[in-house]
């Protein structure tokens, strides 16, 4: 790296600090927070539409940090105590994140997301979530996420879920239950004209939910609720229901409020790249947890 580009690292680093120790959180480029519209009222929703391109209304602060979902971080508060099952409990104690009331040295760490395994679904939107897209079709709601540039579709054409003991088989007859996915299957519908509720399940159990380590099983059910408040606002809340690892259904995100952005705002590029860790590790991480101190 060259002298001019390590100054101009430093400068940047140094302006995003500024800006967030004035906002409480940092912006992206180009975009735009409720804080820019103070005591302008926004318009009325549109019906039955989450098209366009979201980001946090606030900056993220009210809903998603390092420890996990605000709702319920790892943070060893008797109230944020998530209802293991005994399973649930083991497999919370497996896992070794670097964030959390578990969290070990980066180098020592279990979690898949270092070596680039898919996040997948609701890992994305619990711990690292930023831009989203949302294209509406007639048969699906398509979310694209800023994050290595991840889709999922939401299906709104009438199918059943899979691997549902509610819905026996899959939703074309005759055929056999799919495989897990990285990201689950996903089904939606208009509650009212301002309220979509999608619900998916079929996740691949080798993901976590969150930074801290959170686990799931192959029963992790995932119901999202999209609803549009005004012209320029959405709020989300997602709620996880395993009955194999959590004794009752709870809520990660509730209502985290999302703003909407010109049609014309470039989503930057944030990707997970190997390499990178790699070399991360190398000057950091190992020397920092004493892995390959050949001294001792």
């Amino acid at each position: 790296m060259t002298r001019r580009v390590v100054v101009l690292a430093i400068a940047v680093m140094a302006f995003s600090d500024l800006t967030r120790a004035q906002l409480g959180f940092r912006r992206t480029p180009g975009a735009v927070y409720d804080v820019d519209f103070e005591g302008r009222k926004p318009g009325p929703a549109p019906r039955r539409s989450l098209s366009g391109t979201w980001e946090f209304a606030n900056g993220g602060a009210e809903g998603i940090q390092a420890d996990g979902a605000k709702a319920m971080p790892s943070d060893g508060r008797p109230e944020h105590e998530l209802p293991y099952t005994p399973e649930g409990r083991q497999a919370f104690m497996d896992h070794k994140p670097t964030y959390g009331i578990t969290q070990v040295p980066s180098a020592l760490t279990n979690d898949p997301m270092p070596g680039c395994d898919p996040q997948g679904f609701p890992r994305i939107v619990l711990h690292n979530a930023h831009t989203e897209e949302f294209l509406q079709a007639p048969d699906k709601l398509v979310i694209l996420y800023q994050f290595n540039k991840k889709w999922r579709v939401i299906w709104t054409d009438g199918r059943a879920l899979p691997l549902d003991p509610e819905v026996p088989g899959w939703a074309i007859k005759g055929a056999p239950p799919p495989e897990s996915r990285w990201w689950g299957y996903s089904v939606g519908r208009w509650m009212d004209d301002y309220t979509f509720v999608a619900e998916s399940n079929g996740f691949d159990d080798r993901t976590w939910l969150d930074n801290a380590g959170r686990p799931h099983s192959d029963a992790l059910r995932v119901v999202e609720t999209y609803r549009r408040v005004d012209a320029d606002h959405m709020e989300k809340t997602i709620t996880i229901d395993d009955p194999k690892y959590y004794t009752r259904p709870w809520v990660a995100l509730d209502r985290l409020s999302y703003r909407l952005q010109a049609p014309g705002f470039d989503i930057p590029e944030q990707e997970c790249v190997p390499s990178e860790t790699a070399k991360y590790n190398e000057l950091f991480a190992n020397p920092a947890a004493g892995v390959g101190d050949t001294a001792k």
